[in-house]
């Protein structure tokens, strides 16, 4: 077991384990820490807590300091020297004529790195903007092509659902969504109700998914022969949320309308099971891809 605190070096972004180095320090403590990248500020997002040696990734780094008022004017200062380094970027690519779009750009705490986040359709030659970029900021330049879904978290924005985007609100980090998810929740696959503005499935997809799936262990599926309280019938709609069946009785007409249960008056006879279609699931596969 070893003592640790969580770190966080963007709002919503991964928690780092570090050596608290026998301090004790409390959740949003700005501190000072040596990361790969060099010395980095963040806020504690996870107090002093013992975590097993299976959970650390090694050699654990240690705290340097709580933040001083001298290190709060130097991230600001940083802060604003950022927004500088974007316009100056952005004129650099257009002169070089590259296809691709600047996002984002950070300094290191110390000044030892710059780097500039991009998007673009395919590999983009970037090694003249790197050089030019260093003679001008004297010093180490990184370009980092990034994803549609690093973009939006990164930008943020409003969600189809008229919320702050998951990923730049609270989710620290992304998790595989897939095509099956959508269908056992009972999604239509289109794609614009099943993507989110970056053009890829939407998060809640995952983190909405135990609930499902779980719900889908209690509740009839389309397809499933029920026995209800006036006779044997076909499942052909669910509501998982609300707990609601609708069945198309045996002993009635074939135009008859379907009746409606809840899943607790039903006795299942035979369940179904979720089709998955081969050829709408290659369609919608790029959505899947981050």
């Amino acid at each position: 077991m070893a003592e640790v605190i969580g770190v966080r070096f963007k709002e919503v972004g991964k928690v780092y384990y570090f050596d608290p180095d026998n301090k004790k320090l409390r959740i949003g403590d700005t501190v000072i820490v040596e990361t790969s990248r060099g010395i980095e500020c963040g806020k504690v997002a996870i107090a002093n807590k013992e975590v097993t040696d299976e959970e650390i990734v090694h050699p654990l780094k240690k705290l340097i300091r709580k933040a001083t008022k001298e290190d709060m004017r130097r991230l600001e200062d940083n802060h604003r020297k950022e927004k500088e380094a974007l316009k100056i970027c952005e004129q650099k690519v257009a002169e070089h004529k590259l296809e691709m779009k600047l996002v984002d750009v950070e300094y290191t705490f110390d000044n030892s790195k710059i780097l500039f986040y991009f998007t673009a359709d395919g590999r983009v030659d970037f090694r003249a903007l790197v050089k030019d970029l260093a003679s001008v900021f004297r010093t180490r330049i990184e370009l980092r092509q990034i994803g549609v879904r690093d973009e939006s978290k990164m930008l943020g924005g409003l969600g189809v659902c008229g919320r702050p985007f998951c990923c730049s609100s609270f989710l620290g980090e992304f998790h595989p969504v897939s095509i099956k998810m959508a269908k056992e929740q009972g999604l239509s696959l289109s794609p614009t109700k099943i993507s989110g503005t970056c053009g890829r499935l939407m998060c809640c997809l995952k983190y909405e998914q135990d609930a499902y799936t779980d719900l889908l262990k209690h509740t009839p599926k389309v397809g499933a022969i029920v026995k209800t309280p006036y006779g044997r019938g076909l499942v052909v709609e669910t509501n998982l949320l609300t707990r609601v069946l609708k069945v198309k009785m045996d002993n009635t007409p074939d135009d008859a309308a379907p009746q409606t249960f809840k899943v607790k008056e039903v006795k299942v006879i035979k369940d179904g099971y979720i089709k998955l279609n081969k050829k709408e699931m290659a369609e919608l596969k790029d959505l899947e891809d981050k």
